[in-house]
């Protein structure tokens, strides 16, 4: 089996069974990554084909001896950002949100929606960098070194991002706890 760094180099000598191949391995992979913050499926769906399509039109600029994988999760980080930037300036309906390793039947699901709010709420009072390293680390479920190189920084750069994102985030949960219930309804 080919590795994918030699799946890229035969993709950029013209074998489009290469490209087939890269998307049959990371497609499915991009598509969970997505939906684990982007509850619709179709967008979720269109993010993965445009990350491919970014692939496609820069294959000329991928660079002999790097690795595959930061790279193309880097096309795929930079893409959910975009979508997310556009959804600020046009807001739509909430999305669901569930962490992983949660556990859907303890609770009532209108506490667990109330919860998933105040989460969503609070992550998004965080500086980009933080959210970027917590949502990479916690929700995508990259280990350190793969978020660093995705990001373009050292591993103590990434855990130093999250340490103060969870500190800010430990923070912006305790201000919204501290607002009592009458203070909401205004």
């Amino acid at each position: 089996m080919k590795s994918d760094e030699e799946l890229m180099t035969a993709y950029v000598a013209g074998d489009e069974a290469a490209f087939a191949e890269l998307f049959g391995r990371y497609a499915p992979l991009l598509v969970r990554m997505m939906r684990r913050q982007i509850r619709i499926e179709d967008d979720a769906v269109e993010l993965v084909q445009q990350t491919f399509l970014q692939v496609h039109r820069a294959r000329l600029d991928f660079e002999e001896g790097r690795r595959l994988r930061p790279w193309l999760m880097t096309i795929a980080f930079n893409l959910k950002r975009e979508y997310f930037r556009r959804r600020k300036r046009r807001p739509e309906a909430p999305l669901e949100f569930e962490p992983p390793g949660s556990d859907p039947g303890r609770r009532h699901p209108v506490e667990r929606r109330a919860d998933i709010q105040r989460i969503r709420a609070a992550l998004e009072t965080l500086p980009d960098g933080q959210r970027d390293v917590i949502v990479m680390h916690w929700f995508d479920e990259l280990s350190f070194p793969e978020v660093a190189e995705i990001l373009g920084l050292t591993v103590s750069a990434v855990k130093v991002r999250a340490h103060r994102g969870y500190q800010a985030l430990r923070k912006a949960l305790e201000a919204m706890d501290a607002v009592t219930p009458n203070d909401r309804e205004t």
